[in-house]
């Protein structure tokens, strides 16, 4: 499954390139799992078990379920079809809801799956689908081209054997990364040479960890084994792009459900909003009353019939078999008799309708023109419609930071060069206000620097080789400042544009637009770039050569040493020999890392300058550089050489050597860089925090990175009181940390206090001291998590879920590596960037921008919710309504299970004439003008923590429900009174008539309540509402009059006759006089009716001596039709004694 290791007998794993296993005979292949990724539930074969098992866990179903087969065993009061038929119904909307959904995520499977690509079988480049590649196979994948499983690189279109990959799309970095491959593979670049490798692989066996990986690599040549260890720089992981490389070839060793892609994915897991697990709580409530109900009925029937002339009248007398059935048996068949009666108070149609609900107004966020993206031609996708209402209940956002809130895109925006402060507008360098320094001549040096795009343009003999000796040095500051971002860094520059120049990765001839740069970090290449645009272009490096071009001339600078960036240093130095023979140290990094070691330059004026950037919220680095004499660098080299190949304590004296050259700085001065964010995300945080939303980022950034976009985006603000929990090394130190944070939390008089905590210090914090992180948490505004691997963003989501408040989480992500926590919180929402679609195939929402979060929670969120709460609520009220009299009636008819309302009644209830006005109103309504709503995201309070279905609103709707249908039970019977006799012949209206005038009132009622809830009316409204109402009255006229006519065994229920059971009624007595009797006026009297009437005729030998048609003092024909399973009562008309 999703997110498990899968069993394996081994700790490793032994794989063959290109699958050539030995010939002895002896050895047995391991099996390895095909490279299939599967997102969807069901299958062909499972489908229907799976989905019934699922169906039948809701309370409900379960409960009709067990309904329908009572009545199916035992003789109950209605039919087994009034049970059976909206069960059949709900189970099979409900299901081919699910299966269309899965259907889709089948489909977008198939099309990962199918996807082509070109494997190395045979001594040929073979071209099948990805689902084909099997571990050991070799595959070639070309520039741009995303690995399609876990390969281990064999060789690159490079005699090194390296390559360059982005992995945005798994940890959300967007930089270059450096693959190696292993000497003696690197040189096999073609099918042919790859076809003569013999080698085998061992390594771990799959795990989730994106950064670990163990192995080595044995390698068969002229009959000697050359062992090759293997470790991260060897694996590409699928999911990850390949960049800046024409072509790689590398052999799969995990594939499919064992990539480490696929092992970060969350288990799948079936996702149930707040209102549903309200609607169980609600039906396990009425559940009780249901049952209550049927004790109650049973007990007083066994009451009434202590009494003998009740529990065996003469009219109804017991068979044999009746008398001498266990007591127990026949109480429980009442019982369950009468729980069949009463079972309508829990609404099955219920379940349907908000299936309906649910799939319906799904469609309404993809036809949403706001939520419509135009750049990119993206609408809003729903990929699951079981969550709709919980958009409006979010209490926390969890959300990335790279493409999600920002664009992805860093754009050079202002530096400060010796003190002095520039912007770049439109491509031109230019002081930011009038300085005393500044001169003509010195804007138009600046001016025509940045003009420089066009290399042609520039020669070395420049205007500005003439210029005075105060703008001489100027240019000087600036080009030394240029030339240390040209050349402190760690891009890379794509030769593919360069193949048809030559053979090198660089040409001298270059212009900067025929370039493609390939960062570290997205910050390196926005300054690479607006160093060429100022006109000093990076051309290329080599292993050993970095060449410039500064004002058209091409410079070699040998590259000495690499100091390469960590979290504690905070910056990062490169060492070069300049082409005059001067060694020079160029050093850039944050602020805080840089000014305390600068011994020169204007370090106060830069110190300012960074501030007033930062406040932009704009990126800043500080550039300063060193000098190193000769006998300086011979004791630096040997220092450098000392520590990298040392066994022991590498990490630690490396540390100290870089301490100690990166010291006596000059300042150069500072860049400013903006991650452009996406549109309108600070007004949306904005918005979500006046909403009473928390909002937390969670990303793989640096932490320097991920505090400056929190401050640019308006996560954190500049009067917050940031606290931090980063680079802890032990449980002890981390806990002492929090006990700090949470008693500053408590002394600072700050009224918000923002967390910033890193991927290693998180987990310290939840080993041992979870409640204490938790705590300090809650009480801050803002949190920033960052160098998250994927499964850390889950768990941090699970914690929060399983907190006592137990608040209802949504996360936004647009790669890979956000799918965990998309699948972790209760709503996942994918935004459709530039990452892939890993997280909008994995998410139940997909949106174009972060921006769209607003209306799709704040609009259709607070719609769905207060739909679908007053579905639920109405829904139990009808049925309130609906049953009640039924109960109600029992204490008129000696609890005999007599049904009030007839069978068609009882099953088109819900079905037919109730159900479209509350669907419709669960589809339109609009309580608040949608603009409202969305300037006003307060309002978004109103309805969180489920309020509006809380035990107090349903309590109201409960008793208005009781209260209505004791209205209508005791309305009826005291309009209709004791003198029934409303026909010509003497004829009297009996309990169907009853019945249906209680059912008359009730469907008119629960309409027009439906109606007055309704606020937004639209045609359909008043079609369905105005429409359900007179169907009823023409459909009760076709089926008790025209079909009474048309089929003789349909009749109108209010002139229906009983034969197999007579029940007497309200207060109909047979009795006799000194003047007559009032005799029986059956049916049953007739040949046609004896075999069915046995009772009856039984009591009519007792009263009229026999059966005879002669007897009877009315009209009636053979053809009249007969009822055997009908319960009317008998009614009665006198007869002359004599005749008796």
């Amino acid at each position: 499954m999703l997110g498990f290791d899968p069993p394996h007998q081994s700790d490793t794993r032994t794989i063959y390139v290109a699958n050539r296993f030995p010939q002895n005979g002896l050895y047995t292949p391991q099996k390895f799992i095909d490279n299939r990724i599967i997102s969807s539930k069901y299958t062909v074969w499972n489908f229907v078990p799976k989905n019934l098992f699922e169906q039948f866990r809701r309370v409900a179903n379960f409960y009709f379920l067990i309904i329908f087969l009572v009545q199916l065993m035992i003789d109950t009061p209605t039919s087994p079809i009034t049970s059976g038929l909206p069960l059949f119904f709900v189970i099979t909307v409900t299901a081919i809801k699910q299966g269309y959904e899965d259907w889709l995520r089948h489909n977008s499977d198939n099309e990962v799956n199918g996807a082509p690509v070109y494997v190395v079988r045979s001594g040929g480049l073979v071209k099948t689908r990805s689902k084909n590649i099997r571990v050991g196979d070799i595959v070639r994948i070309a520039k741009d081209e995303i690995f399609p499983a876990d390969l281990v690189l064999l060789s690159s279109d490079r005699l090194d054997g390296s390559c360059h990959v982005t992995t945005a799309s798994l940890d959300g970095e967007t930089n270059l990364k450096t693959h190696l491959a292993v000497p003696e593979t690197a040189l096999l670049q073609t099918v042919a040479n790859l076809d003569t490798l013999v080698a085998v692989i061992e390594c771990q066996q799959p795990e989730a960890d994106l950064y670990r990986f163990m192995g080595r690599m044995i390698i068969t040549q002229q009959m000697e084994e050359i062992v090759r260890p293997l470790g991260p720089e060897s694996l590409l992981l699928r999911g990850a792009r390949l960049k800046n490389t024409k072509e790689i070839f590398g052999v799969a060793i995990y594939t499919g459900m064992e990539t480490k892609m696929a092992l970060n994915y969350k288990s799948k897991s079936q996702k149930r909003s707040a209102v549903e697990k309200s609607m169980n709580t609600f039906l396990i409530i009425y559940l009780v009353i249901l049952i209550s109900e049927a004790v109650i009925s049973t007990i007083l029937k066994y009451t009434w019939q202590t009494e003998e002339k009740w529990d065996e009248p003469w009219y109804n007398q017991k068979t044999e078999h009746q008398r001498n059935s266990s007591k127990i048996l026949r109480f429980i068949s009442d019982f369950l008799a009468f729980l069949v009666l009463y079972n309508f108070i829990i609404p099955i149609s219920l379940y349907v309708t908000v299936e309906m609900q649910k799939f319906l107004g799904s469609f309404f966020i993809g036809w949403d023109l706001d939520l419509y993206h135009e750049e990119s031609d993206q609408k809003a996708q729903v990929n699951t419609s079981d969550l709709n209402e919980e958009l409006g209940q979010v209490e926390y956002v969890f959300t990335d930071k790279t493409g999600t809130l920002t664009e992805n895109e860093m754009q050079f925006r202002e530096c400060s060069i010796n003190g002095m402060k520039y912007q770049e507008i439109n491509g031109r360098l230019v002081p930011e206000g009038p300085t005393p320094d500044s001169s003509e001549g010195n804007l138009s040096y600046l001016s025509s620097l940045s003009h420089l795009n066009n290399l042609s343009h520039l020669t070395t003999s420049s205007s500005f080789r003439t210029s005075p000796e105060n703008e001489t040095e100027l240019i000087k500051e600036h080009d030394l400042f240029f030339k240390a971002v040209s050349l402190c860094h760690t891009v890379q520059i794509s030769n593919v544009q360069t193949d048809c120049i030559g053979d090198g990765p660089w040409q001298s001839n270059l212009a900067p637009s025929q370039l493609e740069y390939y960062a570290s970090s997205p910050d390196e290449k926005a300054l690479v770039e607006a160093a060429a645009r100022i006109g000093i272009v990076f051309i290329g490096n080599s292993e050993e050569t970095m060449e410039v071009k500064t004002l058209g001339k091409l410079e070699r600078y040998k590259l000495l040493h690499i100091l390469e960036f960590d979290s504690d240093r905070r910056r990062m130095s490169v060492i070069v020999q300049a082409p005059s023979g001067e060694k020079l140290l160029f050093a850039k990094g944050a602020e805080s890392s840089i000014l305390p070691k600068c011994i020169g330059g204007e370090i106060e004026k830069t110190r300012i300058h960074v501030d007033e950037f930062a406040l932009k919220g704009l990126r800043t680095l500080c550039i300063a550089y060193r000098k190193f004499t000769s006998k300086e660098y011979e004791e630096i080299d040997k220092r450098i050489f000392e520590a990298r190949t040392a066994l022991q304590q590498r990490e630690e004296k490396l540390a100290d050597v870089f301490q100690f050259i990166e010291k006596d700085l000059i300042l150069l001065g500072a860049t400013a860089v903006e991650d452009r964010l996406q549109d309108k995300v600070r007004e949306t945080i904005e918005a979500l925090r006046m909403a009473g939303i928390k909002v937390w980022v969670l990303t793989g950034d640096k932490h320097e990175t991920a505090v400056s976009v929190s401050l640019s985006c308006g996560h954190f603000h500049r009067t917050m009181n940031i606290l931090e929990l980063i680079n802890q090394k032990s449980d002890s130190e981390c806990a002492e940390q929090l006990r700090q944070l949470a008693r500053r939390i408590t002394e600072d008089h700050v009224i918000q206090h923002g967390l910033v905590v890193d991927g290693t210090s998180l987990s310290l914090a939840l080993r041992e001291h979870e409640k204490l992180f938790m705590e300090v948490c809650r009480n801050c505004s803002a949190v920033l998590c960052c160098r998250m691997a994927p499964l850390q963003k889950a768990k941090v989501i699970r914690l929060i879920k399983i907190s006592p408040e137990k608040p209802i989480t949504l996360a936004v992500g647009d790669g890979a590596n956000d799918v965990s926590m998309i699948q972790e919180a209760h709503v996942g929402i994918g935004i459709m960037g530039k990452e892939g679609r890993q997280a909008a195939r994995n998410s139940d929402y997909a949106i174009a921008r972060f921006k769209f979060l607003s209306k799709l929670l704040f609009v259709h969120g607070h719609f769905y919710y207060i739909r679908i709460a007053t579905l639920v609520q109405y829904f139990f009220y009808k049925n309130v309504c609906f049953i009640t009299p039924q109960f109600l009636y029992q204490f008129y008819c000696l609890f005999s299970q007599q049904t009030l309302y007839d069978g068609v009644y009882l099953t088109l209830y819900n079905i037919c004439f109730t159900s479209l006005p509350i669907l419709i109103y669960s589809l339109l309504e609009q309580h608040v003008d949608p603009l409202v709503l969305q300037n006003k995201p307060t309002l978004y309070r109103d309805i969180s923590k489920n309020r509006l279905l809380s035990i107090k609103t349903f309590l109201y709707w409960t008793i208005l429900g009781f209260s209505h249908a004791f209205i209508f039970f005791f309305g009826s019977y005291l309009l209709i009174g004791k003198d029934t006799s409303l026909l010509g012949n003497g004829q009297m209206f009996g309990n169907w008539t009853f019945g249906t005038l209680v059912f008359t009132v009730m469907v008119i009622t629960v309409t027009v309540k439906m109606a007055l809830e309704t606020h937004f009316w639209t045609w359909i409204n008043h079609l369905v509402t105005w429409g359900s109402i007179i169907f009823y009255f023409v459909f009760s006229l076709f089926y008790g009059g025209i079909l009474c006519k048309l089929k003789p065994f349909i009749c109108f229920p209010y002139y229906r006759k009983t034969c197999k059971f007579i029940y007497i009624t309200f207060d109909l007595k047979l009795t006799e006089t000194n003047a007559g009797i009032k005799c029986l006026d059956s049916m049953c009297c007739f040949p046609e009716g004896e075999a069915a009437c046995a009772s009856v005729g039984r009591m009519l030998e007792r009263v009229i001596g026999r059966c005879s048609p002669t007897h009877i003092s009315r009209s009636w024909s053979a053809s009249d039709p007969f009822y055997t399973n009908d319960r009317s009562v008998l009614t009665l008309s006198t007869m002359d004694s004599s005749t008796c």
